[in-house]
């Protein structure tokens, strides 16, 4: 799965922004403001992480057991599925 082309992540004083730009500005008004675990997915899924590397990465770059890690990137998934922000999502 992979976010959505039109969408630019940027750190700005220590806060991570999302912002739409072009086509997707007019579809998506606003800002998304991410943590630093959800930025280092985000990021991920600009390259096209699948769930199982997005664990794998939290749990490489955090102190979390599997289960937590397991459970945060579906819950992430599942946002911005809702959001229609990925492509490549199966339906569950």
């Amino acid at each position: 799965m992979k976010i959505k082309s039109g969408y630019l992540i940027r750190e700005v004083a220590g806060t991570y922004l999302v912002v739409a730009v072009g086509k997707r500005a007019k579809e998506f008004g606003g800002m998304i403001n991410l943590n630093e675990t959800a930025a280092t997915l985000w990021k991920e899924l600009e390259k096209g992480a699948t769930e199982e590397e997005l664990t794998a990465r939290l749990l490489e770059e955090y102190e979390v057991d599997e289960k937590t890690a397991k459970d945060n990137v579906k819950d992430f998934i599942k946002k911005l599925s809702d959001a229609n922000l990925l492509t490549g999502v199966e339906n569950k």
